[in-house]
Order: C-alpha cells, then structure tokens, then sequence
C-alpha cells in the first residue's frame, strides 16, 4: 500500500493529472477486483460447507432407511406368519373340521396378533422444519422422500384400523368363548359359525392389505436409497 501512496504522492506533486486519474481508477478497480475475490472465496467455502452438509445428511439419511427396511421387512414377516395361520382357521371351519378344535382354539388366541411398524415422526415434514430441505439439491431425492412419507402414513394407518377391529371385534367374540389359560374353545358351534369365519376373514383382508404395503414401501425405500447412492458417488 506505500508504494500506491507514494505514486498518488508523485502524480499529485508533478500536477499530471491524466495519469493520476488513469491511477485512481486502476486503484479503484483494484480493489474491486480484491473485494470480488473474497466474494467469490466465500461463496466457494460457503458452498463447500453446504456440500459437507447435504453428503452428511445423505449418509446419516440413508442409515435411517435401512433401519426402516429392516423394521419393515420384520413386520412383513411377522404380518405374513399370522395371515397363514388365519387362513388355515378359516379352512377349518369352511370343512366343519371338529378334530382340529384344540388347533382351531390357538389360532383364535392369535387374532389378537398384529404387525406394527408405527414410525414415529413425519420423513418430509421433519425435513422441512428441521431446515436440511434448504441444504438438499437434488429433486429426486425430496420428491422420493415426499412419497416415501405417504407409504408411512398409509402404512399406519392401515395398522390403526387393524388395531380397531382387534379392540372392537376380535376380543369380544373370543373372550366370551375361549378359555385364555389353556386355549380351550368353551362353544364350538360358535367358533365353527360362518360369522366368526366372516370375522377372520375381515382380518385375513386388512392383513393381505398390509403384506402389499409392507412389500411395496420397501421397494421404494431400496429405489430411494439407490438414488442417494448414485448422488453420493457423483460428489
């Protein structure tokens, strides 16, 4: 900076005012040269720490997903175990089969059974108020993650009429004829009736309804996750 000063001394002292000029604007565009430097470096750190940011959030997302899958899959299983046993109760009562009772009477006590996955937290919303959609560049990730979240919240809901129909239909049909203690079935024309097999197969529907859900969320959580690893892979 001396030597600026000494040849803005010079021009001024030497009264060449033309070069003092030409001086003064290189001076001036000098500096706003430096000051667009340091602009253009801040935009790049800032840049930079989004990035860091966004692969984080990637990562850290991606490991969340695969706890989901898992969940969900153990659900599936859980869900699909249950469903065949249902169906082999209904097929005893389609065939009036009275030496499978004791059989029958286990099953009964199963009805009470039911997969729930039941995430806790809203995948886009949380996004949203959480402040990490503003760091996420790619639309195809919010877009999956946007869908996702309607497969929870269908899934959830699915599980909450299955809940229902438990409470309100299942324990009171089987607790009226079935001894806990020792699954003893107490009257059989009852458990062997068409509108306690109508009853299971009103579960056997919810239940398939959720197999398909299970099945399809994980599909799309499998999809997603291939997408955040091709961005991650491009970075």
């Amino acid at each position: 900076m001396k030597i600026f000063r000494k040849l803005r001394a010079k021009f001024l002292k030497e009264g060449n005012v033309k070069r003092y000029l030409l001086y003064a604007i290189g001076e001036v565009l000098l500096v706003m040269i430096g000051i667009l430097l340091a602009l253009q470096v801040d935009s790049w750190n800032d840049d930079r720490l989004r990035r860091i940011e966004e692969i984080n959030y990637y990562h850290n997302f991606r490991e969340q997903l695969i706890d989901d899958s898992t969940n969900i899959f153990g659900n599936k299983r859980y869900n699909s175990r249950y469903l065949n046993q249902f169906n082999f109760a209904i097929n005893i009562i389609e065939r009036d089969d009275r030496s499978l009772i004791d059989s029958l009477g286990k099953i009964m006590f199963n009805l009470t059974e039911y997969s729930d996955f039941d995430r806790q937290g809203n995948l886009y919303e949380t996004l949203v108020t959480g402040g990490e959609i503003k760091i996420l560049r790619n639309e195809e990730i919010i877009n999956a993650i946007r869908e996702l979240e309607g497969r929870y919240i269908y899934m959830n809901r699915m599980e909450n009429i299955h809940w229902d129909v438990i409470i309100k239909d299942v324990l009171p049909a089987i607790s009226t004829n079935l001894k806990f203690a020792t699954f003893e079935v107490q009257e059989p024309e009852q458990a062997y009736s068409y509108q306690f097999q109508n009853l299971i197969l009103g579960l056997k529907t919810i239940m398939q309804e959720k197999d398909t859900i299970y099945l399809e969320t994980n599909q799309r959580i499998k999809s997603l996750i291939e997408v955040i690893d091709r961005e991650l892979a491009e970075k």
